[in-house]
């Protein structure tokens, strides 16, 4: 690949990582397994067309879940794939049109999932997310509301739509895929952090609120990986820099060079890991389920963060009326 002026993202990455100002070495990779039985659960997921969602589908399926595979813009390719796979193998997989930012796609997928579930889901995992490059001051009102209508305020509309039924059921399991950026942060990857930052928060305060309710929240915080989502950004970012004005532009030549090229990134790493660690968490009593779990094998910056987020809250609500919500989410 020839060089083009200024950086890319995945050089901005390393040199962020080598400077210790973001993505930083931290401990060896955290076991994972993968005989977990989740017979008789019901899940549902978004974002299953590729990534994360497409793998976790396939993985939960296997180890004996009803699933619920939902994506947007059917009939599609992907869909066609997921559901001959599922035909071929028996999984029990059924493929379901939901966009996380229509109110009505969601409340009618949701419906459509616990009527064939028999009225209550098991677990929900807000997989669905979306990218953009460049600086904040790039960053339009436009593509700002697009990130945040996808990232944020669909996970919300999800929960909405299927907390109901859990609190009913007194019992549910909900997992928000954030991000390492959702702690920490890079120059230059648009409102990427911003969003999960504010995924991160509002889990934690579900997770509170939710906790009497038996419904356990856990934020799945993934490093770099090899996933759709780093190709995915170029035609967002490709527009997004057609409307700003060239002195915008020139003002962030590192940040806003690539603005728009696809390029993998994440590495050699394991998108598997992440389904896996799902399944392991799903099949964890009630009671010990982590409100958070990084992954990656070798980065995770943000555990030290998440540490003294823990103690920070238990010092300041511990000995309060809350007390024995946020002791019983933070262990």
């Amino acid at each position: 690949m020839s060089k083009r002026e200024g950086l890319s993202r995945r050089e901005l990455m390393a040199g962020a990582a080598m400077a210790s100002a973001a993505v930083t070495a931290c401990a060896a990779a955290q076991p994972t397994t993968e005989g977990e039985s989740l017979a008789g659960k019901s899940i549902l997921i978004t974002g299953c067309s590729s990534g994360f969602g497409r793998l976790g589908a396939e993985h939960y399926a296997r180890l004996g879940a009803k699933v619920f595979a939902t994506m947007r813009n059917l009939p599609r390719v992907e869909a066609d794939e997921l559901a001959t796979l599922a035909d071929a193998d028996g999984l029990d997989i059924t493929v379901l049109e939901i966009d996380v930012t229509s109110d009505e796609q969601v409340n009618a997928g949701v419906a459509a999932a616990l009527e064939a579930a028999g009225g209550t889901l098991d677990v929900l995992v807000n997989n669905a997310g979306i990218s953009t490059s460049g600086p904040i001051e790039v960053q339009d009102i436009e593509a700002t509301k697009l990130l945040f209508d996808t990232n944020v305020f669909g996970p919300q509309r999800l929960m909405r739509a299927v907390m109901p039924s859990m609190r009913k059921a007194g019992a549910g399991q909900i997992f928000n895929v954030t991000s390492q950026l959702g702690r920490v942060m890079i120059p230059g990857f648009g409102q990427y952090s911003p969003t999960k930052f504010a995924l991160e928060a509002m889990s934690e305060q579900v997770a509170y609120e939710t906790v009497q309710h038996g419904i356990d929240v856990t934020i799945i915080q993934p490093g770099g990986y090899p996933t759709k989502i780093w190709n995915n950004q170029a035609p967002l970012s490709a527009a997004l820099k057609d409307r700003t004005p060239e002195e915008t532009l020139a003002a962030y030549p590192q940040l806003t060079a690539r603005m728009g090229v696809a390029e993998g990134g994440g590495g050699e790493t394991d998108p598997m890991d992440i389904p896996r660690a799902i399944a392991e968490i799903i099949a964890m009593p009630r009671g010990q389920r982590p409100l958070r779990r990084p992954i990656h094998p070798e980065r995770r910056p943000q555990e030290a963060i998440n540490d003294v987020s823990a103690k920070t809250q238990l010092a300041m609500l511990g000995s309060s009326p809350f007390g024995p919500w946020v002791k019983d989410v933070l262990g």
